[in-house]
């Protein structure tokens, strides 16, 4: 992918971050969400939108559908702010990677208590048997 695709978006992230910041979209399905990335494709015709929301899946559910109906709107400023000769389809789509990364985070702080828990009981066993030992008795 060239240059231009990615100032696009770029472009395109800040503008829709600003629109969804200042309140601008009046729609109460779109809940508190956080843009993560937007990837155009190479001819500026399709803008993918990743996002994030806070909530269970019925409210994510509900964000989807509300960023749907925003589309239209979101096109419309999007036309009026960029200088491009055609304002490429909006595409939202919810980023899993986020949940992704947070359960790599979860599976690796599991697995560093685990080692901990497995450190504490070496440690432990270890003085166990030192104390079992007849202190009188020499050390091999």
């Amino acid at each position: 992918m060239g240059f231009r695709p990615d100032k696009v978006a770029d472009q395109i992230r800040q503008e829709l971050s600003e629109l969804l910041t200042r309140g601008a979209v009046h729609d109460p399905g779109i809940g508190f969400i956080t843009l993560t990335r937007v990837k155009v494709s190479p001819d500026l015709q399709l803008a993918r939108v990743y996002y994030t929301t806070m909530g269970d899946e019925e409210a994510r559910r509900q964000t989807a559908k509300a960023l749907q109906r925003a589309t239209g709107f979101f096109r419309r400023h999007l036309g009026e702010r960029l200088q491009l000769r055609r304002v490429p389809e909006i595409q939202f789509q919810f980023d899993e990677s986020v949940g992704h990364q947070d359960r790599v985070e979860q599976i690796l702080r599991d697995l560093h208590a685990e080692e901990e828990q497995r450190k504490a009981a070496a440690v432990s066993e270890s003085s166990d048997a030192d104390t079992d030992r007849d202190p009188d008795t020499p050390s091999r």
